[in-house]
């Protein structure tokens, strides 16, 4: 759909009266209906935060600032309806996200800051912080920034003698089912910033953590390179839909 074009279809059956498209209305003006469920909206976050409302609901306040003269309940419940979530509504694509009517520059703009602060905010509680004793924090993590990927990405954790982590890096993304991972380049960058143990992470868009025989080849492969040079490999974690898969945990490593 063009990212620009403003939604006027007739009212779906499926929607509560109130959640009816609105027209693109005059600049400045907003019907008192679509005012009063703003605000209402806002008191109910600012009064029991975000565990008092649905997703929906949670979308709708992002969408405020960007489609700031329609009724957005509507956009909302197409967007859960396409991507399932709120959380998979954020980490979609900027593409896919456009091929949603209604969805424009602005929306992408608004869904994607929000996803980058989550990231940022998840990131500052690990990096810098000795991983081994805040294991479940680094889990959280790792599910904020992979679990809702629809391709493959592949990260390595670099910590130092302390197990501190230093340095999380993106070595590679790759498709619904595969990522290219390089046990060189994975080693020679632990060398370049004096590295002592390594952590690595991929997704499985499937949702399933199960690792694949080429997981678990490539995991071998980079944990026998890593001892020749010293250097410790104290997990694979592999990011599920709703849970995480530990190398070490499952008797892998």
């Amino acid at each position: 759909m063009c990212s620009d074009r403003a939604f006027h279809e007739a009212p779906l059956p499926l929607f509560d009266a109130d959640e009816a498209t609105a027209a693109l209305l005059p600049e400045g003006r907003l019907p008192s209906y679509i005012k009063d469920h703003r605000q209402r909206l806002r008191a109910r976050f600012m009064e029991g935060g975000a565990a008092a409302m649905p997703d929906y609901e949670l979308l709708e306040l992002l969408l405020f600032r960007a489609i700031p003269r329609q009724d957005v309940k509507p956009l909302a419940r197409r967007l859960l309806d396409r991507f399932g979530d709120f959380n998979r509504v954020l980490s979609a694509p900027a593409q896919r996200l456009k091929e949603t009517e209604g969805v424009g520059d602005a929306v992408v703009q608004e869904l994607k800051i929000v996803e980058a602060a989550a990231q940022r905010l998840a990131r500052a509680r690990v990096m810098n912080r000795p991983v081994l004793s805040s294991w479940d924090t680094l889990l959280d993590y790792c599910h904020t920034t992979m679990a809702h990927r629809e391709t493959e990405q592949f990260r390595v954790l670099y910590l130092d003698r302390k197990n501190v982590l230093i340095a999380d890096e993106e070595q590679a993304r790759g498709t619904v089912d595969h990522v290219p991972v390089y046990p060189r380049e994975v080693l020679k960058r632990a060398l370049e910033l004096n590295a002592s143990a390594l952590i690595l992470v991929h997704n499985h868009p499937s949702g399933d953590p199960t690792p694949s025989d080429q997981d678990l080849a490539m995991t071998t492969q980079i944990e026998t390179a890593a001892r020749a040079l010293g250097i410790v490999l104290h997990d694979h974690l592999i990011v599920g839909k709703s849970r995480e898969l530990s190398f070490r945990a499952s008797g892998y490593l």
